[in-house]
């Protein structure tokens, strides 16, 4: 029990040295405290590998004007966490160079490419290749096969040049799939320099080795892919969150390649001097 003590509260406050004022200041809660309990929560719950800082982020995305502080007293009033462990659910719907000190300086500087492995329901495995740009941080493909060869590994890397451009360098282990000799004279005759990381040393392969485990983490962790056509279907979803939308620690809690729109041209210098010699609008605008 809370005993009372024949002391004033002036004399009590003197000895803490607390001020009066504090003392009987009563805490009052902004008029959006609700709602912004409320989206908070709604994200952890949306994003259950995901910690404050970066629910922050999405918090400022959605138009909140909120500080990372704020945000992490309602996270510890409300008890949120990252769990350590999550469940795997099912859907419901269906029942030479040194790696080590050459670093990325550019886009399409260094791409770095590995091997992520899972499985289906009926236990049969599958593979991902998982292609990231190691500047950007962007993920340029996850493909994902029963099995994966050279050959493989050729198609994809010939649609991503012709997409994006050849990289200076490309980064990898001494897997029989990067190593071999149609892939290395493939990219040696288009001028892409490979890198290969020492054997049994994947911590030189750094930022493919981070990428595969928040997917890890994030997504193959927490799913139960009941055939082939989902586990496609959902990594490729999360490869275009991944790049669009989640926030990114190391670009200061922004995506890799956020979605751009091309603002209206009403208001714009090229719709007045449009307007101004008499041409015509074009269409869709």
């Amino acid at each position: 029990m809370r005993s009372r003590l024949p002391v004033s509260e002036r004399r009590t406050c003197a000895v803490v040295g607390q001020p009066r004022a504090t003392q009987r200041r009563r805490p009052q809660a902004r008029d959006d405290e609700a709602a912004l309990t409320a989206a908070i929560e709604r994200l952890a719950t949306q994003y259950g590998r995901y910690g404050y800082r970066r629910i922050r982020r999405l918090l400022v995305d959605e138009g909140w004007r909120v500080n990372v502080k704020r945000v992490w007293r309602i996270w510890r009033r409300e008890g949120l966490k990252v769990p350590s462990k999550q469940p795997k659910r099912r859907r419901l719907w269906l029942n030479d160079g040194s790696c080590v000190r050459l670093r990325p300086e550019r886009p399409n500087h260094v791409w770095s490419y590995d091997f992520v492995q899972d499985r289906t329901e009926d236990g049969r495995t599958f593979r991902m290749l998982c292609v990231i740009d190691e500047f950007t941080r962007r993920c340029l493909a996850i493909v994902v096969a029963r099995r994966l060869r050279s050959d493989d590994v050729l198609h994809c890397l010939t649609d991503l040049f012709v997409e994006h451009g050849p990289p200076e360098h490309v980064r990898s282990d001494n897997g029989p799939e990067f190593a071999a000799k149609a892939v290395r004279h493939w990219l040696g005759r288009v001028g892409v320099k490979t890198l290969f990381i020492e054997p049994g040393s994947p911590w030189e392969n750094g930022y493919c080795e981070s990428f595969n485990s928040k997917l890890r983490d994030e997504l193959l962790n927490g799913e139960i892919f009941t055939t082939l056509r989902e586990a496609e279907v959902l990594i490729e979803n999360w490869r275009r969150h991944y790049n669009a939308v989640r926030p990114h620690s190391s670009l200061g809690y922004r995506p890799p390649a956020p979605e751009a729109t091309l603002p209206p041209a009403r208001g714009l210098p090229y719709a007045t001097l449009r307007s101004a010699h008499g041409l015509a609008k074009p269409a869709g605008l």
